[in-house]
């Protein structure tokens, strides 16, 4: 999940080719998500179990 400065015109293709230049391949995402915001608590940590629930929700077991 990416959230993209105002007036930034990055794309998903170039997320991946940075990451790269930067990380092994096999590390590298396969897909790029753009998101408005991402959930935060009131002290500024990212609230993960908001982030995974929707990719969670048909799951009987919610384990990654």
């Amino acid at each position: 999940m990416v959230v993209v400065a105002p007036g930034s015109t990055i794309t998903e293709a170039d997320v991946i080719a940075h990451t790269r230049t930067k990380l092994a391949h096999y590390k590298c995402p396969k897909v790029v998500e753009f998101r408005e915001s991402l959930a935060r608590t009131a002290t500024g940590k990212l609230q993960k179990f908001k982030l995974r629930e929707p990719y969670w929700a048909d799951m009987d077991r919610k384990v990654h």
